[in-house]
């Protein structure tokens, strides 16, 4: 007995539960945003900020020439993939489980969004198509991230739910609000615009902190089986010292070698350059803060698409998609990726399911009982 309970509270949502078209549909999607984020958003910036070496090395200009055609080739692929992978993901999160009121909303959100996207590419949004768009998109992701939390009960998922909502509602609220201000010709500036901007980026990173948390358990160093405490040490060993020399890199360099220093320092501003037009990470948090939320998403997304969960690939494309969500492409990912995550949910108990499917039997039975006499 309690070995069948034990199988009954296993996680469902597993990405081979929906069927090899969804599944690969899914990994696809993953895989080409990936290598869009880093041949395309983060190579052709890379390309831009070492054109002054050009002259000297001439086999920049064609390498990176040729890295951004491969993402821009990839852009489409991703968006032919975003679009088949939500419609499958519609498809089974409103036929696969019993959905509800939130369910069904943010579902018709998501169809209205495709059907937006698709009549953009025939028409020209302008500042009122930019509107609407981020509008439902913003509609939709409050209805998926509601329905996220009303099924997880664990405070750290909840947490981070919330934390990715409010960050990403912080670049969404600066959009809409200045694309309306600019519509609308009026002079004055936002209110509180660059305030929620910067306060959503802080809590994105925070979120890619709390992924950690809420998912990624597993590294204790108390545990008693000695490849979980091997791989804990060798986690934690490399995040504390990777934080550590981040945090005063800077400060040891000056009194070492001021030139070196300032080399460090140029250099630093140039990947900041990169990730703030690549993902809209403006780096004006301590860059060490940003690259331990790096190594806590990589682990545990790692970790979940090992175990095949779906919770993995919905964090991957909500994280991957970064916090300027400037294509419609990034916008589906995130939205696509929310999804995901709400289908990634734990199955009833074997008890609790005997209990459901005993319920009507046993009030048809007394029902009947009653009938006779």
């Amino acid at each position: 007995m309690i070995k069948a309970a034990t199988i009954g509270d296993r996680l469902t949502g597993k990405i081979g539960d929906f069927g090899p078209l969804f599944e690969y549909a899914i990994k696809l999607v993953l895989l080409a945003s990936f290598l869009e984020l880093v041949l395309y958003r983060l190579m052709s910036r890379l390309g831009m900020h070492l054109s002054k070496m050009a002259d000297a090395h001439p086999w920049i200009t064609p390498t990176f020439t040729a890295l951004t055609e491969v993402g821009a080739w990839l852009l489409n692929i991703v968006a032919v993939l975003l679009f088949l992978s939500l419609t499958l993901a519609m498809v089974n999160r409103g036929l696969g489980q019993e959905a509800g009121k939130l369910a069904k909303s943010g579902i018709a959100c998501a169809a209205l969004l495709l059907l937006l996207t698709v009549a953009f590419l025939f028409v020209q949004p302008g500042m009122l198509g930019a509107v609407i768009y981020n509008t439902v998109a913003l509609v939709a992701l409050t209805l998926f991230v509601a329905e996220y939390l009303a099924a997880h009960q664990e405070p750290a998922k909840r947490f981070l739910g919330a934390a990715y909502y409010l960050g990403i509602s912080g670049w969404l609220y600066y959009q809409i609000v200045s694309t309306i201000y600019g519509l609308t010709g009026t002079v004055a500036a936002p209110p509180l615009v660059y305030e929620f901007h910067r306060a959503g980026e802080a809590l994105m990173v925070l979120a890619s902190i709390l992924v950690f948390v809420a998912y990624g358990r597993g590294l204790s160093l108390r545990t008693k089986n000695r490849r979980q405490r091997h791989r804990a040490m060798w986690f934690w060993a490399a995040t504390v010292t990777i934080f550590t020399a981040l945090i005063f890199t800077d400060y040891v360099l000056d009194l070492y070698n001021p030139a070196l220093a300032s080399a460090v320092r140029q250099a630093s501003q140039g990947i900041g350059w990169i990730f703030q037009f690549g993902m809209g990470y403006t780096f004006y948090l301590p860059f060490a803060i940003y690259i331990g939320g790096l190594l806590c998403w990589s682990y545990t997304v790692i970790k979940l698409l090992r175990m095949g969960r779906l919770a993995g690939y919905g964090l991957g494309l909500m994280f991957i998609a970064g916090y300027a969500l400037m294509f419609s492409n990034l916008t589906l990912m995130v939205i696509l990726g929310v999804m995901l995550l709400t289908l990634d949910r734990a199955r009833p108990s074997v008890a609790e399911s005997l209990q459901a499917a005993n319920g009507p039997l046993l009030g048809s039975s007394e029902r009947l009982i009653a009938e006779e006499a």
